[in-house]
């Protein structure tokens, strides 16, 4: 049987080293400082915001919350962000994703300037992750990273096989294994015998958006399954893209879902948000 990864103990011990380098810069005069978006009521968004808005309370992180109707037009956003950019108390923006359909999404997200861009989705950011320098990395896969190597997991040297090549979780979390000095092969839908990669596969990261797509007979004895994907039943359970039930039976370590990877996005956006605030305040 597998190893469960607690991904929430794991988030409390990150959101604690935050909480006391936040509490050292306060004591420095310097309080970080998140501003959030949200445009619109969808019920999922307004979730994540209140779940942001608790962990920027209990890090010490004063939080911004502007929360818009879906009527917003697009100039109307632009200028907002202008205006945080622009603050030099504002330390990190975040844009709630999805955006009404009238607004481009892309722009918002480039428009967000790249120091204070704590999903850290920004082309420039992105970037400075390809080649390994950057200091604003994608909050999931650098959440999925943390739980591996909190979990004693070595990365360097394993075949990492990520299933999904998104630019939210497969593509970024591909470059920091290779960060890490894995051997990373990302899986897709127009991959040839995808069963057979994953089969070989030292780490499993499922990123691909179906339900329970990861079976127990296509993963190796001993394999590390890290499980991005939340999925709703018809049942109304959650469920990730690994079947758990079977994969545990066979896996060394395993995240479950809910309770895995979904904690750790938003202990990664507070340390994000810490790390955008010492580099703008240079301590």
């Amino acid at each position: 049987m597998a190893h469960i990864i607690d991904g929430k103990k794991i988030s409390i011990e990150i959101k604690d080293e935050v909480k006391k380098e936040v509490e050292t810069l306060l004591e420095k005069g310097i309080t970080p400082c998140l501003a959030v978006i949200l445009v619109g009521e969808n019920p999922a968004s307004q979730v994540y915001v209140r779940n942001k808005k608790k962990a920027c309370e209990y890090v010490g992180i004063k939080s911004l919350s502007y929360e818009l109707s879906s009527d917003t037009t697009e100039d109307e956003l632009l200028k907002l962000i202008d205006g945080l950019n622009k603050n030099p108390e504002v330390n990190g923006i975040l844009v709630q994703l999805p955006l009404p359909g009238h607004i481009d999404e892309e722009k918002i997200l480039l428009a967000v300037s790249p120091e204070k861009d704590v999903d850290g989705f920004h082309p420039y950011n992105v970037g400075l992750l390809s080649i390994g320098n950057a200091v604003l990395k994608a909050c999931t896969p650098a959440g999925c990273i943390e739980l591996i190597k909190r979990s004693g997991i070595e990365i360097i040297g394993k075949k990492c096989v990520v299933i999904g090549r998104s630019n939210i979780v497969g593509k970024p979390v591909s470059m920091l294994l290779l960060a890490e000095n894995g051997t990373v092969s990302v899986c897709h839908s127009k991959t040839r015998d995808i069963n057979e990669e994953i089969k070989n596969a030292d780490i499993v990261i499922a990123a691909v958006g179906k339900p329970k797509f990861v079976k127990g007979d296509m993963i190796s004895d001993g394999a590390v399954i890290i499980d991005v994907g939340i999925n709703r039943m018809e049942n109304g359970k959650l469920c990730g893209d690994v079947d758990f039930d079977e994969c545990e039976k066979k896996a060394s370590f395993i995240t479950p879902v809910p309770g895995g990877v979904g904690p750790m996005t938003i202990a990664m956006l507070m340390k994000n948000c810490l790390s955008a605030c010492k580099s703008q305040k240079g301590v």
